[in-house]
């Protein structure tokens, strides 16, 4: 089954999501309304709290996990995304904070207590460090990542195109599958 309790916490998701069947999201999680989690995925809320905000698509292979509480971070990190996300196929998110309208590139990394805020594109295979924030409206590329250059009005219009785009792909596998 792709949505599984875990230590009596299970999954909460918001209305029209769709979890591919070979997708797995477990323990304390809730999943905003029109989200889309795709083939491969895993979202593990088992030792701390995920939150995926509306109309965000997890790609294919993707992994989203937290930081759990212990001696070297008493409070741990949960993972925080906002609404209108595009995390790109095998992106790996741990324990960060994503804001809205943001585009992780294919198979880019976000660690631990990283902060990305709203309107950000990360470009696919970056690194983003743990602790590091990137700041609104700007491209970040590499490994580590860093500060390319503004975005332009086009870009900022593709976040909720692209939001957009997966809730209608989303609905065509839930009324062709269920």
């Amino acid at each position: 089954m792709s949505v599984r309790t875990y230590q009596g916490t299970t999954p909460e998701l918001g209305e029209r999501v769709f979890i591919d069947p070979s997708a797995v999201v477990l323990g304390d999680v809730k999943l905003g309304d029109d989200c889309s989690v795709w083939p491969l995925t895993v979202i593990r809320g088992d030792m701390h709290k995920i939150r995926i905000g509306a109309r965000t698509s997890v790609q294919d292979g993707s992994v989203l996990h937290i930081t759990h509480a212990g001696p070297f971070n008493p409070d741990g990190f949960p993972l925080i995304i906002g609404d209108d996300v595009t995390v790109g196929h095998q992106a790996m998110l741990h324990g960060c904070t994503i804001g809205s309208r943001v585009l992780v590139g294919m198979a880019s990394m976000v660690m631990d207590g990283a902060v990305v805020e709203d309107e950000v594109i990360i470009g696919a295979g970056s690194l983003v460090p743990p602790g590091k924030t990137l700041e609104s409206g700007y491209l970040y590329v590499g490994r580590p990542v860093e500060k390319k250059r503004p975005l332009t009005d086009k870009e900022r219009s593709f976040f909720t195109y692209t939001a957009g785009n997966y809730v209608k792909l989303k609905d065509q596998h839930i009324a062709e599958n269920y």
